[in-house]
């Protein structure tokens, strides 16, 4: 159970890696375009402040990974830490932008957390 667990914070980690490139390098591009919907002039006046963001999930992969290896109970409460630091934002982005956030960010989180507090 233990391995799973680690698994499931190593994939949200790995989301929010892709969450930072899409923000901080596609942003603007034809992808990142289509997967937020949105026109180019409305991505190009926004891209400082999807960088940011991309920062933001780029420091939740990092906790996310740090939590994933460093060793219990350190481990453990950094996992439960970033993992329901990655639900909340979820929460608030699928209210304030996108429910689908809901699905794409909270639920993978969620997830990995029940993992990780079952594994223990």
């Amino acid at each position: 159970m233990a391995n799973a667990a680690r698994i499931a914070v190593v994939v949200v980690a790995l989301l929010h890696v892709w969450f930072l490139v899409l923000e901080m390098f596609l942003w603007t591009k034809p992808l990142g375009l289509r997967t937020f919907g949105q026109s180019a002039e409305d991505a190009e006046r926004t891209r400082v402040l999807a960088a940011n963001q991309g920062l933001y999930n780029g420091i939740l992969a990092a906790g996310l990974i740090w939590g994933a290896v460093a060793a219990d109970p350190v481990g453990f409460q950094v996992r439960v830490f970033f993992l329901v630091a990655v639900a909340i934002a979820g929460i608030y982005g699928a209210a304030t932008v996108n429910r689908r956030i809901l699905l794409v960010q909270t639920v993978p989180a969620l997830v990995a957390l029940a993992a990780v507090v079952a594994a223990g």
